[in-house]
């Protein structure tokens, strides 16, 4: 199997070399992993202590695991690794030229963020950019005293595998800063983009979501079982999971959030969360990363 080329083998846009990432859970994890084989320097932001550990553990089992499946070469994989630092001082990313942050789907936590993130990195033509799956560009930017520089990425999960960025401008998104982002998202990291609008969900998540939500209302009325409906779905439609099993790796704690800002923006019933993924949430049954969803992983 041919190993995907990183760092030295990949001919990169000029102009975005420094990357900084705020979080390091799954999608900043896997946003620093994607940025550092593309050969970016990248300095990933925390927030405690045991995110210090946990992220540069998550991101090497990541590659190791590319490795394993031959898709990276152990040369790669090592100047991967070499690539990102982590730190707990959010000022350390006052050089870089975009911050892209995968911190908690919190409006509240995300706009304070942004506020910071303005008076921190320096470089004046730098672009702040959210990982968000549902909020308002436009309000994040509307945090900062350079709104034009805001633009949303939104990967998808997970962010070194699959193929998709959503790029979301918002109406002050300046046209160059969104051009500059196309060119690093396709140019150097690979990925194929879609525009899609600055509305709650964006494109994916707005159609998606229905869809998860319905299943999840199905198990919740008695009328089928999680495994039933995602056999249904899995081997009747050709999807590659069921709605369940998506459901419990992008996280009930994740689903419930983009529910509640889709169904804030639209007040459409098929978006409000069901009963049963709030007790679910409030029982710390949160999906795959707890360990227990609709499904155990043990």
């Amino acid at each position: 199997m041919t190993a995907t080329p990183v760092a030295e083998d990949v001919e990169g846009v000029e102009g975005i070399e420094r990357i900084g990432v705020v979080g390091s859970g799954i999608m900043g994890a896997g946003i620093a992993e994607l940025c550092a084989k593309a050969g970016c320097d990248v300095r990933v932001a925390v927030s405690s202590d045991r995110s210090l550990q946990a992220g540069p553990a998550r991101v090497t089992r990541s590659l190791d695991r590319a490795l394993s499946k031959g898709k990276i070469t152990e040369k790669q994989r090592d100047q991967a690794l070499r690539l990102i630092t982590f730190t707990r001082d959010l000022g350390e990313l006052s050089d870089r030229q975009l911050v892209i942050e995968a911190v908690k789907e919190d409006e509240a936590l995300k706009l304070d963020l942004f506020a910071s993130l303005d008076k921190i990195v320096q470089a004046p033509d730098a672009i702040l950019a959210s990982n968000t799956s549902s909020l308002s560009v436009a309000r994040l930017a509307h945090a900062t005293a350079r709104p034009e520089h805001v633009i949303g990425i939104h990967f998808f999960n997970p962010a070194p595998v699959l193929p998709l960025v959503e790029l979301v401008d918002s109406i002050l998104t300046d046209p160059q800063v969104s051009r500059r982002t196309e060119d690093f998202v396709v140019g150097r990291l690979g990925k194929s983009a879609i525009k899609s609008p600055d509305r709650a969900g964006f494109v994916v998540n707005a159609l998606l979501f229905p869809y998860l939500l319905s299943a999840i209302r199905m198990v919740d009325s008695g009328l089928a079982t999680a495994e039933v409906i995602d056999q249904g779905m899995t081997l009747g439609c050709s999807h590659p999971l069921g709605p369940l099993r998506l459901a419990d790796l992008i996280g009930l704690d994740t689903t419930v959030s983009i529910a509640e800002a889709l169904y804030e923006e639209s007040k459409e019933p098929l978006y409000a969360p069901p009963a049963l993924l709030l007790r679910m949430v409030e029982a710390g049954l949160l999906g795959k990363k707890s360990g227990r969803g609709f499904y155990a992983y043990p």
